[in-house]
């Protein structure tokens, strides 16, 4: 093989995590592929070489990963059947489906980290009406009811009032084919989030612990490090991190979405892959999670994780009400110009309300200053107007 050659790696899935990783694997010098599901999604845009296809067709797959060195995802949602047979067929997949189930699976989720010792609520499998009646009972009301497969940014989730909604709201997902579990709701201070990285020969990094602030159930502020976060807590939620990607087996970007409550943290989501947490490891890292995917994947050895500033704030430029009349392209320029310090990333997709379009990170010493230009960035190209 020609020495001049590099690693070809395959991604499954066409959305903005997609899309964020060619940079990075442009300045490492990959080849890279996309399997998209259309001309115009967010990463085919700008990937080189796009396969269109449907990533639940085993043909589509096996198409889009020929000659690959590796093969990753920017969702979990692959059936694990197919990529057991691109593995049988000798293709790298990473992560592989062993470890894939836990992020596609909240009830297998929840029922190994259990069994490793990892905090998780009190949960249970609901089947029936029945099942929920004793769950309800035996949390006092506090309940928090959740689809196994499929859920993601507040989808997926109910918070019942009543146990009469509990019943009801059993029966009717149950009759639409919902796959449920129910878990006692936390009670939380705020969320958490232990993202780190880890190669298939073993070696795993850690980056700092970030505040995650949420806007109907999607993450529309990250802050790193995690302001006021007690030391010992920190390295609690990192080594914790650590050991769910060793014990579950995970290759790539792993983050472990946390509950802080009464001086401990609990379990609440896995994410196999880069995560809206990690975004301002973009600006704030010396590694970004895009690079340190890419290399985890095709097991090279990892990049430092140390923030490069103090205090990196992300916060997500999600679609308003509206549709402001000012063009994108001026907006942009409208906040370089008066933030010139403020890095703006979007993702070529179309307004809709509520719509991830892009994000904006902000570096610098003082925390109040970084997350007043953010907030005040995302929000002109959004709503083209000022706070």
């Amino acid at each position: 093989m020609d020495s001049a050659v590099m690693p070809t790696v395959v991604v499954i899935g066409d959305g903005q995590l997609a899309r964020m990783m060619h940079p990075a694997a442009i300045e490492l010098g990959l080849e890279m592929r996309v399997l998209a599901g259309a001309e115009d999604a967010s990463a085919a845009q700008v990937f080189g070489e796009v396969s269109l296809g449907d990533y639940t067709d085993l043909h589509d797959l096996e198409e889009a990963a020929a000659g690959a060195d590796a093969v990753t995802f920017d969702h979990e949602h692959v059936p694990n059947e197919h990529l057991q047979r691109l593995i049988d067929a000798n293709v790298t997949v990473e992560p592989r489906p062993g470890a894939l189930l836990y992020a596609q699976d909240k009830l297998e989720q929840r029922t190994r980290l259990r069994a490793i010792g990892a905090p998780v609520p009190e949960f249970a499998p609901i089947t029936s009406s029945a099942e929920a009646r004793d769950f309800w009972d035996l949390v006092d009301g506090q309940v928090c009811l959740k689809a196994t497969r499929g859920g993601y940014d507040g989808h997926g989730v109910w918070f019942p009032s009543s146990l009469e909604e509990f019943t009801s709201l059993t029966d009717e997902l149950l009759f639409h084919d919902t796959p449920l579990y129910a878990e006692r709701k936390i009670d939380f201070d705020r969320e958490l989030s232990a993202m780190v990285a880890r190669t298939r020969s073993g070696e795993v990094r850690a980056w700092p612990v970030v505040e995650s602030i949420q806007d109907g159930g999607v993450c529309r502020v990250a802050i790193a490090p995690a302001p006021g976060l007690d030391a010992t807590l920190a390295e609690l939620c990192r080594d914790l991190a650590v050991r769910i990607a060793q014990e579950l087996d995970v290759t790539g970007v792993l983050a472990v979405e946390l509950f802080e409550h009464d001086g401990r943290v609990t379990v609440n989501e896995l994410a196999m892959r880069p995560h809206n947490t990690g975004h301002w490891t973009q600006n704030g890292s010396v590694t970004s999670q895009f690079e340190q995917h890419l290399r985890a994947v095709l097991d090279w050895p990892l990049g430092a994780t140390d923030p490069i500033a103090p205090y990196t704030v992300m916060v997500n430029t999600l679609g308003g009400d509206h549709d402001p009349e000012l063009p994108m392209r001026q907006r942009v320029a409208e906040v370089m110009r008066r933030y010139p310090e403020a890095k703006i990333h979007l993702y070529g997709k179309d307004w809709r309300p509520g719509r991830k379009m892009g994000h904006v990170n902000v570096s610098g010493p003082d925390l109040d200053t970084v997350r007043t230009v953010a907030e005040d960035a995302a929000h002109f190209i959004v709503n083209a107007e000022w706070r």
